[in-house]
């Protein structure tokens, strides 16, 4: 999961790449690939990004252009910059052409299957020494990594939406993620601009573990005839100074999302506070999966 907060500083880019790490190779150019491209390559990494048709790789420069236009429309990045950013970022055909890769980030869908074929080709591709990450936001790291010979080089790297404005990423270490690891990853999320923190290798990490509990129970009051939506999130806003509302956030981050990560992490807490209310599961069969699908708690289609 992703929480989104409104864009205040636009999130400067700090100089200065990890000194471990030169080449960056990202898999998936979806909104979270995307977002990673692009801060690392602005930070100066050269940047494979692979995505099984191009196309999806054309629509996520595309959109990585207008994100840096808008940062140059506002005075935050030079032209200069723009180009020499975009100039990092070139497209991987396949996973092959990782081959020499320091660090590799996987950002796809949350499906551990799908996940899982990637690490393993990948690390049959990789040289010995590149680091594997994943930007899972609910997937055991250690999971993944047993499909590996490199369990010691398997880390977790959280990103949160939009990458470019979000401040934070959780360095997530499993069982078997060496303390050399660890110590790059931070530094190369620190290279990034951005905030660190280690996380044990538990479901939801840090963030979601304490972020899901209250958006789920933001719905079931919600259900329960409390308030209505805009009432509860102009509570939580005005009352608790919160950027916004807990079932706006919840529409930006993706009610199917949430949902997601909610089962995964009362399969393994068992406990109610991440039981999925029934208004919630009824939104997502529905389709209603927030301001990407038009409709979620607010109705986005008029705009």
């Amino acid at each position: 999961m992703t929480p989104m907060t409104e864009e205040a500083t636009g999130a400067a880019i700090s100089a200065g790449a990890s000194k471990d790490i030169k080449k960056v190779g990202i898999v998936g150019c979806g909104l979270m690939g995307r977002g990673i491209a692009q801060v690392a390559a602005q930070t100066g990494y050269t940047v494979l990004t692979h995505e099984q048709d191009k196309k999806f790789f054309d629509n996520g420069i595309g959109a990585i252009t207008k994100s840096l236009d808008k940062r140059v429309a506002k005075g935050k990045l030079d032209e200069d910059t723009k180009n020499k950013t975009l100039s990092n970022i070139s497209f991987a055909a396949s996973l092959s052409d990782f081959a020499d890769c320091d660090f590799v980030i996987e950002a796809v869908t949350e499906n551990i299957e799908v996940k899982k074929a990637i690490f393993k080709e990948l690390d049959g591709v990789c040289k010995p020494s590149c680091i594997f990450a994943s930007n899972t936001s609910s997937i055991p790291i250690s999971d993944m990594a047993a499909v590996t010979n490199r369990r010691d080089k398997f880390v977790g790297t959280h990103f949160f939406n939009p990458v470019p404005v979000m401040k934070l990423v959780e360095i997530v270490r499993s069982i078997d993620t060496s303390d050399e690891t660890v110590e790059i990853a931070m530094d190369f999320g620190k290279a990034l601009g951005k905030k660190t923190v280690e996380a044990k290798d538990t479901p939801g990490f840090i963030v979601n573990v304490l972020l899901v509990p209250y958006l789920l129970d933001a719905v079931r009051q919600l259900e329960n005839g409390l308030a209505t939506a805009k009432e509860i999130d102009d509570a939580m806003v005005f009352g608790c100074g919160h950027p916004m509302g807990p079932l706006t956030l919840l529409d930006f981050v993706g009610l199917d999302t949430t949902l997601f990560i909610a089962d995964i992490m009362f399969e393994e807490f068992k406990s109610v506070h991440y039981a999925a209310p029934p208004l919630l599961r009824r939104l997502v069969t529905a389709g209603y999966n927030g301001k990407k699908a038009g409709r979620g708690v607010y109705d986005y289609s008029a705009k």
